[in-house]
C-alpha cells in the first residue's frame, strides 16, 4: 500500500525521461537506482489515462507525484509484496476479525462506495506527512479505473457506516494495493484481511504493497526483486479477472472453524 506522503523533487543531475504516449514507457530496469536520491523513479509526463495507466501497470509502474508536479513514473527495487498464503494474523486482530464476523451490522462490502473510500483515502491524515499524493487528478484517474473495471474497494461497514477500507488495481490476478483509511479502529486492517481472504478464494498469488513499512512487514509482507515482480505480474494479468465479491463464508481462509470436540 501507498503510505508515502508528497515530498520534494531534488536537484538531480541525469536527465528522467518524458514520455508522450502510453507505448513510450522505459523498461522498469531502467529506473534510478538505490544510490541515488528518488530511487525506483523512471519516467515524467503522459497522461493519467485509461491506455497510461493499464499499461504502466502490465509493466510494473505505477504513478506517484505531489501537486504542482509533473506526473511522475515508479517502478522501485526491491518491490514490497504480501504472498497472500503468508499473511500473518496476530492473535489481537484474529480476535477482532471473530467478533466482527459474529456481530450483526458488521459487513464486508466490495465496490459499494468506491468513490467515498479513495476521497477518506486522499484526505486521511497519515503521521509525520503534511500533504497527500492522492491529488484531484489521481482520484478521477482511479475512478475512472473503477468505471472500467480494473479498480475496487474493500469496504469495512459497521450498522450501515462505512469506516474503512481500501482500493486497490487489479488485472486479470495482478493486485496491486494502493491506499486504505479508517475512521474505526482495526477498520482497515479488517478491509485488508477480507482482500486476503478473497485472494486466497480466487488464486491470487501477491498483493504489490510497493512501499516497505514495518507494519506491511508486520503482516507478513516482504520485498522480492523487481525481476521476480515483473515476472509475477506478466503471467498474473494474463489470467481471468478475479470474481469481485465478498461473502462470509470467505472469512473460513483465515479463521478457519474449531475442530469438532
Amino acid at each position: 500500500m501507498r503510505l508515502w506522503p508528497a515530498f520534494s523533487l531534488p536537484r538531480v543531475s541525469s536527465p528522467l525521461p518524458w514520455i508522450q504516449s502510453p507505448d513510450g514507457f522505459p523498461h522498469p530496469s531502467q529506473s534510478w537506482d538505490a544510490a541515488s536520491a528518488v530511487p525506483g523513479l523512471l519516467a515524467a509526463g503522459g497522461e493519467l489515462s485509461l491506455p497510461y495507466l493499464l499499461t504502466a501497470y502490465r509493466q510494473g509502474i505505477f504513478p506517484w507525484f505531489s501537486a504542482g508536479q509533473p506526473i511522475l513514473w515508479w517502478s522501485p527495487d526491491p518491490r514490497m509484496v504480501l504472498p497472500v498464503a503468508e499473511f500473518r494474523l496476530h492473535r489481537s486482530l484474529r480476535k477482532t476479525l471473530q467478533r466482527f464476523r459474529a456481530t450483526p451490522g458488521c459487513e464486508v462490502r466490495i465496490d459499494s462506495d468506491f468513490a467515498t473510500v479513495i476521497r477518506a483515502c486522499a484526505q486521511s491524515p497519515r503521521a509525520g506527512q503534511d500533504g497527500t499524493w492522492i491529488v484531484p487528478a489521481m482520484v478521477a484517474a482511479y475512478r475512472t479505473l473503477h468505471a472500467a473495471g480494473h479498480a475496487h474497494s474493500v469496504e469495512t461497514w459497521v450498522d450501515g457506516r462505512l469506516v474503512g477500507g481500501l482500493y486497490c488495481v487489479a488485472l486479470g490476478r495482478a493486485v496491486f494495493g494502493e491506499s486504505m483509511f479508517a475512521h474505526a479502529t482495526d477498520a482497515s486492517k479488517i478491509a485488508l484481511a477480507a482482500l486476503v481472504c478473497l485472494c486466497r478464494r480466487e488464486g491470487v498469488e501477491l498483493i504489490d504493497c510497493q512501499q516497505n513499512t514495518g507494519h506491511l512487514a508486520s503482516l507478513g509482507a516482504r520485498e522480492i526483486s523487481r525481476a521476480q515482480f515483473l515476472q509475477h505480474v506478466a503471467r498474473a494479468s494474463a489470467l481471468p479477472a478475479c470474481n469481485w465479491r465478498y461473502e462470509s463464508v470467505y472469512w473460513d481462509a483465515v479463521l478457519p472453524p474449531s475442530p469438532a470436540v
